[in-house]
Order: C-alpha cells, then sequence, then structure tokens
C-alpha cells in the first residue's frame, strides 16, 4: 500500500470514529394529529413526521409539529409484549443470584395492557396491592429467531421507559395466587411505555428513576441488570419468534410499593424522556 492510500484509510477510519463519537442520539415517537396516527422524529420540541413504517422503509417529511399540538401514543404496536423478573440484584435483595434467576426468566404481559405517555393506569375493582416498578424496556427492530448473543443487538431497534404496574396478591399471595401472572401484571393499561425510543446510546449506561407524586423511589444504573440486553433478546430469540415493535420490559431495581388513585408515577430513563401517568380507579 502506498504512503498515500495509507493516509488516506487512516483519515477515513479517524473521520469515522470522530463521527460515531459525535452521533446525537435520536429520539422516535408514535403521535396522533387530527385522527391520522405516524411515526415521528424529535428535534428540538419539534416533532418531524416520518412516511413509510418506522421498522422498515421511512423517511424524514417536510411537515413538524409543536409538542403540545400532538398527542402522544404509546411509541409501538406490539404482537407481543414480555417480562423479565428477578433482573436486579436489588430487586431480590441478594447479593448472590438465586439458581432459578442465573439465566433470564421471561413471562408475558397481554398488548391490552400497554397504553402511552399520560394515560390512567386503572386500578381493577377487586384489586388490593398494585405496585408501580420503573424499567427499561427494549424495542425489536426485525424479525428475530434464534440469534446469538454476538448478534442480538442488530434485531434492536433502541430502548424506551416502562412500568410493569403489578398487582401483588394475584402474583404471591398464597391464598389467591395465581397460576400464571397473566392479571397481575397483564392487566388493561399496567404496562405505560415511552415517552419516546432512543436510539444511539449506551444502553447498559442509563439512569433509570421513578417518582411517585414527585418523590424519587427508584434510582439505578441499567449496567446493573443481571442479564443483558444481548443475552435477553437471543435467549428469548431461541423459544419465541420476536416481530418489529415487539416490546421486553427488563426488570426493576430496589424496592417497589403501592400506588392509589390519585398518585402520579412518573418513570424516567435517561434520553428516553419521562414517562408520565396518574392513577385512577376503575368506574
Amino acid at each position: 500500500m502506498s504512503r498515500y492510500c495509507f493516509a488516506v484509510t487512516i483519515l477515513l477510519v479517524l473521520c469515522g470514529c470522530q463521527a460515531a463519537l459525535t452521533a446525537e442520539p435520536m429520539k422516535y415517537l408514535r403521535f396522533q394529529k387530527s385522527g391520522k396516527v405516524a411515526y415521528g422524529l424529535l428535534e428540538g420540541s419539534r416533532v418531524r413526521e416520518l412516511s413509510g413504517d418506522l421498522f422498515s422503509a421511512h423517511s424524514k417529511t417536510e411537515t413538524t409539529y409543536a409538542l403540545s399540538e400532538i398527542k402522544l401514543l404509546p411509541p409501538t404496536k406490539p404482537s407481543q409484549v414480555l417480562a423479565l423478573a428477578g433482573n436486579y440484584r436489588s430487586h431480590l435483595k441478594d447479593d448472590a443470584v438465586p439458581p432459578k434467576f442465573r439465566i433470564p426468566q421471561p413471562f408475558f404481559k397481554s398488548p391490552s395492557c400497554i397504553v402511552g405517555q399520560g394515560e390512567a393506569i386503572v386500578i381493577p375493582k377487586d384489586a388490593k396491592t398494585v405496585h408501580y416498578e420503573a424499567e427499561l424496556v427494549i424495542v425489536i427492530g426485525k424479525k428475530c429467531s434464534k440469534v446469538s448473543k454476538e448478534r442480538a443487538m442488530d434485531y434492536v431497534f433502541g430502548v424506551t421507559a416502562g412500568n410493569d404496574v403489578s398487582e401483588r396478591i394475584w402474583q404471591n399471595d398464597a391464598s389467591v395466587k395465581d397460576v400464571q401472572w397473566w392479571r397481575a401484571k397483564g392487566a388493561d393499561t399496567f404496562g405505560p411505555v415511552g415517552p419516546y425510543i432512543v436510539t444511539g446510546v449506551d444502553y447498559s449506561k442509563l439512569m433509570l428513576r421513578l417518582r411517585l407524586n414527585g418523590e424519587v423511589k427508584q434510582d439505578e444504573l441499567t449496567d446493573h441488570l443481571i442479564h443483558d440486553i444481548p443475552t435477553t433478546v437471543s435467549f428469548i430469540s431461541k423459544y419465541v419468534t420476536l416481530q418489529p415493535g415487539d416490546l421486553i420490559f427488563t426488570g426493576t431495581p430496589g424496592t417497589t410499593s403501592t400506588i392509589k388513585p390519585g398518585d402520579i408515577v412518573e418513570v424516567e430513563l435517561e434520553g428516553a424522556g419521562v414517562l408520565r401517568n396518574p392513577v385512577v380507579a376503575e368506574k
């Protein structure tokens, strides 16, 4: 290789590295405006409408809106919603990982549990003890089946904030414990997500925080996950084919506590915005 070619190669490599270092994170959203539903890209305080499907061919349009002009929707319409149990040591309250949690322990949440920014978490009439759970949520970007851990991130579009709302009596109480967590974790409105899908950041080092009526209740970095994103996606894809837009809640840190009608729950995932939901009683 000539000195000129070598110099050009080095320059291109350095430029590529610099571009990667200076690349700005992207924030995507799904919104409704005058009855029309579309995907958008957040640009400062405005939303640029995208044409096409977020998870396949799409492009920017010339149409923009102020955030105040649109209604934010859940950032995807998933065909499947999964979640991990016991994926932070601080939630297990044990420095040593119990044997059953040495592999990911996913469960299903109903797609009907998904709600977006500002939508109410509705406490069912017969629910007694409902808890919040702040979580990082993986957004799958393309059909994913039997992928290796090394290739798993190729199938991740981005991440968003989520709240794995949980009715503890239905989940754990020996006298009424359900065989499955289908209603304890999957009841309607028990899966707030949003407001944005963030890409282009280090998903393993994001601050996850929950506030209940303005008071911080959970606060932990996502590098404390027992099973990281590549491990989780690879493991689930061995048995369940994931589709674009599917969601995986990755577990909650620390201690959780009850929510009740009148409360305001905020989940903040660094880069993905603040997911804010009021709590109401079922009528």
